[in-house]
């Protein structure tokens, strides 16, 4: 580049960053991302997703990508990828027939891209691997952006731009050039490339009304939302497991409790467990009418206020939407509700294993609105009653009762 990167990378205004575009063009030529692009120039990375799929460079209206400086010839890019030298390199080491590794290790390269780089540059007739044509089909694949497939040959366009007047969907169109045309690969593609054709600025491939032929109607896509912008699960904000306290852990204090639902046929019913970590006991929620949030804080608050105090100090649930009106049962109880990581039943180990223990009385796919409050309360007896190794052969029961006098 001919010039100095600014060092005050301030905003400039409606000031036009000719050079800085001309120079970003060039990266971009060169094989470098658009984020590597931006900090080399000095730009913000959304100026350069802007430059590359085209607007103007005043920014006030959008159209084509402007033509990208030409470069005089191919460049071999930034170090991170295979240089001219190291292709002469692996071309005379394979004639000696050296191993893949031992290639190398003599560049200072992964094993993996010596072996992706022989057959993705080799001779497509022969199979022979020429060091510089090697190169040339480097540096002809490195350039960005690429030309679409859509727009490389009229006839998948001409075809594409026909059924998408006649409403049909990318895949419906996608599915029929196959059966259409299925000893032509070229003619093939994915819906994926039909919807970069409409929404991506600047290709060109097909004409920018046909995107009033899609279902949704949307002139342009509409970007999913980023893990960081997701809004809370519940309206009260939860309470990790990770801040659960420590003498949880433990079991050494009876009173921390694990709770969920085992749902029935169809997910129309459900019975909700709660199982105290110390002593293994266990107790049933009758829910007859359903499982909303309402019904099952309702039945939890019920359930906890037959217990001493000093035998209900926290609840542990996963992050099932039964348990959004967890804020109104702690206030209402004032026992601290804890929320396990996503995807990890092992936090709540105890119920997740009573559960299993429990599919022996209710079993799945079955309705389980059909059980009684007495029916329910004699399964947990029963469960209460067997001896377990954990305890020493006590049954859940008798430790209870022992803390409970105790």
């Amino acid at each position: 580049m001919d010039f100095e990167i600014r060092k005050d990378r301030t905003p400039q205004g409606p000031r036009k960053l000719t050079r800085e575009r001309a120079a970003y063009s060039q990266l971009m030529q060169q094989g470098y991302s658009n984020k590597e692009a931006c900090r080399i120039v000095g730009i913000d990375e959304r100026t350069g997703q802007k430059w590359r799929n085209g607007r103007k460079p005043t920014g006030t209206q959008r159209t084509a990508l402007l033509p990208l400086t030409a470069v005089a010839e191919p460049s071999s890019g930034p170090s991170r990828y295979l240089r001219e030298d190291e292709r002469i390199h692996i071309a005379d080491r394979l004639r000696e027939k050296a191993t893949v590794r031992a290639i190398a290790a003599e560049l200072g390269r992964s094993p993996s891209t010596v072996s992706r780089e022989v057959p993705r540059n080799c001779h497509p007739s022969s199979g022979s691997y020429r060091p510089h044509a090697a190169q040339a089909r480097a540096d002809a694949r490195r350039p960005r952006p690429k030309p679409g497939k859509i727009g490389q040959s009229p006839e998948p366009r001409d075809f594409i731009q026909h059924h998408l007047d006649k409403k049909w969907s990318p895949e419906q169109i996608c599915q029929a050039l196959r059966d259409t045309f299925p000893e032509r690969p070229e003619m093939h593609v994915a819906h994926e490339t039909v919807y970069q054709a409409l929404y991506v600025q600047g290709r060109g491939e097909l004409r920018r009304e046909l995107a009033g032929a899609l279902r949704t109607g949307r002139a342009r896509r509409v970007p999913h939302r980023q893990a960081a912008a997701r809004r809370p699960r519940f309206a009260h904000p939860m309470v990790t497991i990770s801040e659960r306290p420590a003498e949880v852990e433990d079991r050494a204090i009876p009173g921390h409790w694990e709770g969920d639902l085992i749902i029935g046929k169809d997910g129309a019913s459900a019975i909700g467990t709660l199982v105290e970590r110390a002593t293994r006991y266990v107790m049933l929620l009758h829910l007859p009418n359903g499982r909303t949030a309402e019904q099952v804080r309702d039945a939890l608050v019920e359930t906890v206020r037959t217990l001493p105090g000093h035998l209900v100090r926290s609840l542990t649930w996963d992050q099932g939407a039964e348990m959004a009106e967890h804020g109104l049962f702690t206030l209402a109880t004032d026992i601290p509700v804890y929320f396990c990581d996503p995807a990890s039943p092992w936090q709540r180990g105890s119920n997740e294993n009573t559960n299993g223990l429990l599919r022996q009385y209710f079993p799945k796919g079955t309705d389980l609105s059909v059980h009684t409050p007495e029916h329910l309360t004699a399964v947990a007896a029963e469960l209460n009653g067997r001896p377990r190794k954990t305890l020493g052969w006590e049954t859940p029961a008798e430790r209870l009762h022992r803390l409970i006098a105790a």
